[in-house]
């Protein structure tokens, strides 16, 4: 198997995509360092917050809306639109999030952010973000540059993160669960890094069996920007149509589709996070009804579940899952993972315009 042959991994992962994902647990430990030595913020009174962004940058906020549902005494959205919506003000604190500093869409936010004299926070690599920033002596924090967006998820998150906290937003303890976080994303990478063999490696193993399959990520709760991360990366690394859906709201739509098109159902490769001390009765009896309907209908059905005690830890182990099993269907694939060439030429297209 392809994916247990380090040269050939080498070979095909050119820019070292997985070398990259490894560092995961030392990102976090460096982006909380960064984090930390930014002065505290004088925002008195913040009414809700906007996270902008897209892409990998907007999945950090995604991750803090469904972390922090239960947390934040304020509304918070992510926003991944050129405007804002009407009812941004003073009291609205913004949060762009750029890895290059040039996402045409984040900066439009900042830049309407700005006119309605929002509170404003900006973390990049540098770029025209950076510059904006500095102009208007908005807080600018500067993260390392010289990796793939997608890669840099610990930058842009955990910063974040400590931000809320150092506001007042979040009130909760949150360095306990951020040490097992680190703890836990370690022992994973240790488990399932390339030089480890299929028969011990998971990430391996998941890689192998939704090989030639479309994947059907199913999340919910505080895995639900977990199985939009699996999403985004099975399509940019592993360059595959994949798709994603939350429960329970899947379970009045789509699970019509499954029991009624089995021809097309059976080249599905469906994913359903599991995790007994997250679910309740009625959770449980949703996913136990899908697996059974899966079984009958498409061509995998994969359960996963995550390590670890707090919600932080686990989402995080997931999302490592899950970006580590794109990188090894990749090499299935024969396909270098870091390239997006046709996002880059989106990119060109929308610069002539």
């Amino acid at each position: 198997m392809m994916a247990n042959d380090i040269e050939k991994i080498t070979t095909v992962d050119k820019a070292n995509m997985l070398d990259g994902l490894a560092r995961f647990p030392e990102q976090i430990k460096e982006a909380l360092t960064i984090a930390e030595a930014v002065q505290r913020f004088n925002f008195l009174k913040i009414d809700n917050v906007v996270v902008a962004g897209m892409g990998g940058s907007a999945i950090s906020g995604d991750i803090m809306l469904s972390l922090f549902r239960d947390k934040l005494d304020v509304p918070l959205i992510v926003n991944r639109e050129y405007d804002l919506p009407k009812w941004v003000n003073k009291d609205t604190l913004v949060i762009c999030i750029s890895y290059s500093g040039n996402t045409d869409e984040t900066l439009s936010s900042f830049k309407i952010a700005s006119q309605k004299k929002c509170k404003i926070l900006c973390i990049s690599t540098g770029g025209k973000l950076q510059d904006l920033a500095e102009k208007r002596g908005i807080p600018f924090i500067k993260i390392p540059a010289g990796i793939q967006p997608r890669a840099a998820t610990a930058y842009l998150l955990f910063p974040s993160i400590i931000f809320l906290k150092k506001i007042g937003l979040l009130k909760t303890a949150i360095e306990t669960d951020i040490e097992e976080t680190i703890a836990v994303t370690t022992d994973f990478v240790t488990l399932n890094k390339k030089e480890v063999p299929e028969e011990n490696n998971l990430a391996k193993q998941l890689a192998k069996k939704i090989f030639n399959t479309i994947p059907q990520i199913y999340g919910w709760g505080v895995y639900t920007p977990i199985a939009i991360r699996w999403r985004h990366q099975l399509n940019e690394n592993s360059k595959i149509i994949a798709r994603s859906d939350i429960v329970p709201e899947c379970n009045h739509n789509d699970i019509v589709g499954w029991s009624g098109n089995l021809d097309i159902s059976k080249q599905f490769s469906c994913i359903l996070f599991r995790d007994k001390d997250e679910e309740t009765i009625d959770m449980t009896t949703r996913l136990n009804f899908m697996r059974d309907l899966f079984h009958n209908t498409a061509g995998n059905v994969i359960e996963v579940s995550p390590k670890g005690k707090s919600q932080l830890a686990k989402m995080m182990y997931l999302m490592c899952l899950g970006d580590f099993t794109s990188c090894y269907l990749a090499v299935l694939r024969g396909i270098n993972p870091s390239p997006v060439d046709i996002i880059t030429e989106l990119k060109k297209r929308l610069a002539e315009k």
